[in-house]
């Protein structure tokens, strides 16, 4: 059997240059016309794949794809799915199957850090059964931490909108400063990392009476008292004070601030710990207060790509059909910096076994000594991958967003029960 198929798959959150990456693997595969064949996408990740749903992307010709690279959101669906260990190997065998029916020779997984476990697991297993599939991992995530990548593509691009929305905010609550103080509080994503988080510093490019004037990070617990005296201070010098605050920050005793929800695995929602520091605020020193949660808009916010960060992910997406296509199985395509001003970077291969599951955070040299904001090392860090503009075609205003068609491929094997 001749394995020419190649198929790619988008895993976990998604963000605004997602399908920059995809687009760019589709090209690059078709590129290689006499070696691969097919070029399908999983509808909805891995879960697409157990349930053999597949796309087929031939449908999808130049003017499509090239809507497809500039559109947010993950075209083809995603999913949160971590391969289970103790199943006796039934998602395995029906993993392999699905392969095996649809001459699945490369597997192009893009995700973050929990993504890369499942490319290091299925290549291992594919060396196990014989198997000739090459299993490539292609980076991606708002959170920027995966280990062993500079930069991840998608952080670029929710940096510049999360730094742009504080700015224009500090411009906005500095032209209505009243007597009794005011205070601004943006909650940002960041489970366990400050990266976006830090990068709404930018907006006050070195002056510590623009806002943000205080950023909250995972990396450092939450004292309330040093919290409360700084945003006092701040708001008797200014008229008011901007907060930053990442959704995953938590106590000295290690507890959050707040959740949403907990499912039965365990899994925790987060979500309100930006309103809980408002209203801390509001209780103690008495504050007017007003806070805002970007949620989706910070990693949709395609209107405003970097243009850095979609350049990244297409790079790492034409990689990795390169690494897959010469038998680098296991890999990941890592964003390298070469130079800081002016900004060089290029791609290279890494092993993902070794960084599976690891989390990057923000390095000490990144927080201020107080635990209350960042360092200037770490906007020297940021301020390049959110450089350039890219300029969206419009449709009545709007950007232009269509949907696309999507060919589904036949199934051949029985419905998986899982």
């Amino acid at each position: 059997m001749t394995y020419d198929t190649l198929l790619y798959a988008h895993s976990g959150g998604v963000t605004a240059v997602i399908n920059a990456t995809a687009a760019a693997v589709i090209v690059a595969a078709r590129e290689q016309r006499g070696r691969v064949g097919r070029v399908l996408a999983a509808h909805r990740g891995i879960g697409g794949v157990l349930r053999e749903d597949l796309i087929d992307t031939a449908a999808f010709d130049a003017v499509a794809l090239e809507r497809l690279a500039r559109t947010p959101g993950g075209a083809f669906g995603s999913c949160r799915f971590d391969l289970p260990r103790d199943d006796g190997g039934a998602v395995m065998d029906r993993l392999f199957a699905v392969f095996d029916a649809h001459r699945i020779g490369w597997l192009l997984y893009n995700g973050g850090n929990g993504s890369m476990d499942a490319v290091a697991r299925i290549q291992a297993e594919a060396c196990r059964r014989g198997h000739p599939l090459q299993c490539v991992g292609v980076p991606k995530t708002v959170d920027n931490d995966i280990v062993g990548t500079d930069c991840c593509p998608g952080f670029g691009s929710a940096a510049k909108y999360l730094a742009t929305s504080m700015l224009e905010a500090g411009l906005d609550i500095a032209s209505m400063v009243g007597a009794k103080g005011s205070v601004f509080v943006m909650e940002v994503m960041g489970r366990n990392t400050g990266w976006l988080a830090a990068a709404t510093a930018l907006a006050a490019g070195g002056d510590p009476d623009r806002a943000p004037h205080i950023v909250l990070v995972p990396e450092v617990a939450f004292d309330e008292d040093a919290f409360l005296a700084r945003v006092q201070a701040v708001t008797q010098r200014l008229g008011y004070c901007a907060v930053t605050v990442s959704e995953g920050i938590r106590r000295a005793d290690g507890s959050l601030i707040q959740e949403k929800s907990r499912d039965p695995r365990g899994y925790v929602q987060l979500g309100g710990a930006g309103s809980e520091v408002a209203r801390l605020i509001n209780s103690r020193l008495g504050y007017k207060f007003h806070w805002a949660i970007p949620d989706y808009m910070q990693r949709a916010g395609a209107h405003w790509l970097s243009a850095t960060d979609r350049e990244q992910a297409m790079a790492v997406g034409r990689a990795a059909v390169e690494y897959a296509l010469d038998g680098h199985g296991g890999s990941m395509p890592a964003i390298r910096r070469l130079q800081d001003l002016p900004y060089r970077w290029d791609v290279t291969p890494i092993e993902t076994a070794p960084i599976a599951n690891l989390e990057r955070r923000l390095p000490n040299r990144f927080v201020a000594a107080d635990g209350l904001h960042v360092t200037q090392m770490a906007c020297d860090y940021i301020r390049p991958l959110i450089m350039g503009e890219f300029a969206q075609p419009t449709v009545d205003g709007l950007p232009d967003y269509r949907g696309f068609e999507m060919v589904r491929v036949n199934r051949l094997l029985p419905n998986w029960v899982g």
